[in-house]
């Protein structure tokens, strides 16, 4: 184990004098950073709170609404904890600063999970209802909008080898029946959801990419935890959808664009990362169905 000494060490000085700013008086002894995000810095004082330090100016600007969506979301009455602002946004210049509720536990190893706990999970959020309150600070995917991104910006900059397979990716998924827009988190899987050491769930962190949409994103979300054990968590209607929805291109680049992020200054990027995710899951199924 290292000390806390060493574990300060990892975070700069002016992130920490930010953080002094927003929590005075409490010990800073135990910061370290989770990680290094493209939007946030993220310091973590386990046990009292998170707090997320823009990068840059349009992510500053944006902060407010963030934190918006957590008290919305929060206060839904979900039956797990979700980070609450314990903070006002606080700007330092170009950048903006807020404190959140610490949501204890861990998340899961890839490729492991209890398949009746994810079930309650993506339940839970599937029957939660969409109050005024939830609507009115979640992003709504435009009907058709995101299709439109994909076949008319990232489909002609594939691979030619790859195009009429992606066609047919973006086909099936606009062929799916449309289904009840419920709460998706988009985000679900990895260090986001978090476990008690007895299995049950502690709380669902990271809500930046929240809306409205077929649940079956969620359920595809879930496949970090394979997909043996999603199949077991869900029906088979929402297995299969999820299937369509990962097979388009992986499904954490289709919430990037139903979160409505800007692709116009990235787009070469953004088909860069698309093709790898190709490369490593879909050459099985390269002209195939893109299901499991």
């Amino acid at each position: 184990m290292r000390d806390d000494t060493a574990v300060r060490a990892e975070v700069p000085e002016d992130l920490l004098e930010m953080v002094e700013a927003l929590l005075p008086g409490v010990s800073l002894d135990s910061a370290r950073l989770a990680g290094h995000g493209n939007v946030h810095h993220v310091v973590l004082l386990p046990g009292v709170a998170a707090v997320r330090i823009s990068r840059r100016r349009l992510a500053a600007e944006d902060l407010p609404r963030r934190m918006d969506v957590l008290r919305a979301i929060a206060g839904a009455g979900l039956p797990f904890a979700v980070p609450e602002p314990l903070t006002p946004v606080m700007r330092f210049g170009d950048r903006a600063a807020a404190a959140v509720s610490w949501i204890g536990g861990a998340g899961w190893p890839p490729g492991t999970g209890d398949p009746k706990r994810i079930g309650e999970l993506l339940g839970a959020l599937r029957e939660l209802p969409l109050t005024p309150e939830l609507t009115s600070v979640l992003t709504v995917p435009d009907r058709l909008g995101w299709a439109e991104i994909l076949e008319h910006e990232v489909l002609p900059r594939l691979p030619r080898g790859w195009r009429d397979d992606g066609r047919r990716r973006l086909d099936r998924a606009l062929a799916l029946e449309p289904v009840p827009a419920t709460l998706v988190h988009a985000d679900l899987g990895a260090e986001n959801v978090h476990w008690h050491e007895d299995g049950t769930l502690a709380g669902v962190l990271d809500w930046d990419l929240a809306t409205t949409f077929d649940p079956a994103i969620d359920a595809a979300c879930m496949a970090w935890h394979g997909w043996e054990n999603v199949r077991r968590a869900v029906d088979g209607t929402t297995y299969r959808r999820a299937r369509v929805w990962d097979g388009l291109f992986g499904v954490e680049h289709l919430v990037a664009v139903l979160a409505g992020k800007p692709l116009a200054h990235h787009v070469d990027s953004y088909v860069k990362h698309v093709v790898g995710w190709l490369e490593r899951n879909g050459a099985g199924t390269r002209g195939g169905s893109g299901e499991g």
